[in-house]
């Protein structure tokens, strides 16, 4: 995340125009800011690296609520956060227009190494899988709790994209009984 002022000013200016439904277009951003191009990129990076961040910066509260308000533990409670986090973003308009816009880049960004959004939903998918197998309500096994997060991951990444992968419509539905589906043979028996 920016730290300086000025890259933070830059970061608001255009998560606000990624919200509203508009291209993030680092010309017309610098001219918002009153700085030059040059200054605009030495603050925030290239594109690409700013589009992640607005990504990132919108998934941690769309996180942060849906396990707020998942069932309480095990296989049930990793199922409802990633349920939950998969249709939001499939009904987020802002997000599915950045799909349409920009599939190519959406896609590089969003489910590859190039980014480190992946990454960091990876860790978040972990850290859950993680916390409910130290409370003893779920056992990943024979899987680790990074390589099951990875699988989970890439299950919501082909459900959100379905479109853009497949040409299938984004169905939440079937996204919440492949979670099911998957976890359900790592339930502990209580």
């Amino acid at each position: 995340m920016y730290t300086s002022d000025s890259a933070l000013r830059a970061f608001r200016e255009a998560r606000h125009t990624f919200i509203a439904g508009a291209r993030i277009d680092m010309g017309t951003l610098a001219t918002t800011l009153g700085v030059d191009r040059t200054s605009l990129f030495r603050w925030v990076g290239n594109r690409d690296r700013l589009l992640s961040e607005v990504l990132w910066s919108l998934a941690v509260p769309t996180l942060d609520a849906a396990e707020a308000d998942a069932a309480a533990s095990g296989a049930a409670r990793i199922v409802d956060v990633l349920d939950r986090f998969t249709a939001d973003l499939i009904r987020a308009p802002y997000f599915r227009t950045f799909l349409t816009r920009e599939p190519a880049r959406a896609l590089r960004l969003l489910t590859t190494t190039e980014s480190d959004v992946q990454s960091r939903f990876v860790a978040r998918v972990t850290a859950l899988v993680a916390a409910e197998q130290d409370r003893g309500s779920f056992d990943p096994a024979p899987l680790s709790a990074e390589e099951l997060a990875r699988l989970l991951v890439r299950i919501s990444e082909s459900f959100t994209y379905a479109d853009l992968i497949s040409g299938e419509t984004p169905d939440p539905v079937r996204a919440r009984a492949t979670f099911e589906y998957v976890l359900r043979p790592a339930v502990v028996p209580a």
